[in-house]
């Protein structure tokens, strides 16, 4: 049986029964984050918030106004082209270098590489200027299979112990451009 609850004009959220036989699997104590049918997908802490914004899916360790953390996600479907020479590093580090918040330090770039995809993260340490407290964002680029994602994760760096775990699932259980036929089944294209 399936329930459907519009949040706003783009998106649906739809819960399926999955069939006995499924092949959807996480790591316990998580759940599966599909989105675009398969364009972007990784696991999730399970009893984190969801809240899909205009163009982007957040998850917060709890419902706001309570929440310590936002791991941030978008994706986009890229024509076609050669997508495997863009320089993810020399962008990423754009980004970092050119961040607003008031940084006191800057990570070394990570590459992640998949089958099919790419990905960079790295992590920059700044003061909140709000709560006057130290907190990390880490931002993840990744490419392939004709989607490209930003991940951003933005937490206290004295809830880092507790909370890098998040990160390191998200990052291994990533997956762009693996599209589910039936979403009851978690089979990919082609069966």
């Amino acid at each position: 049986m399936a329930k459907r609850k519009k949040h706003n004009l783009q998106w649906i959220k739809e819960t399926l029964e999955l069939k006995e036989d499924h092949n959807w699997e996480s790591k316990p104590g998580t759940r599966i984050f599909v989105a675009g049918r398969g364009a972007l997908r990784f696991d999730v802490p399970e009893d984190w918030h969801f809240e899909p914004d205009t163009k982007s899916f957040r998850f917060l360790d709890k419902k706001p106004p309570n929440d310590d953390c936002r791991l941030e996600a978008s994706f986009n479907l890229l024509p076609p082209g050669n997508w495997a020479e863009f320089p993810l590093v020399s962008l990423l580090k754009k980004t970092i270098r050119e961040e607003k918040r008031n940084v006191i330090e800057r990570g070394e770039v990570i590459q992640l590489k998949r089958q099919t995809a790419r990905i960079v993260w790295s992590q920059i340490k700044f003061i909140d200027p709000q709560e006057n407290r130290e907190a990390y964002s880490r931002i993840a680029i990744g490419l392939g299979s004709g989607v490209q994602c930003l991940i951003t994760f933005d937490y206290w760096a004295d809830d880092a112990e507790r909370l890098i775990p998040v990160w390191e699932t998200v990052m291994e259980s990533l997956v762009l451009g693996l599209y589910i036929r039936d979403p009851r089944t978690g089979f990919a294209f082609p069966d």
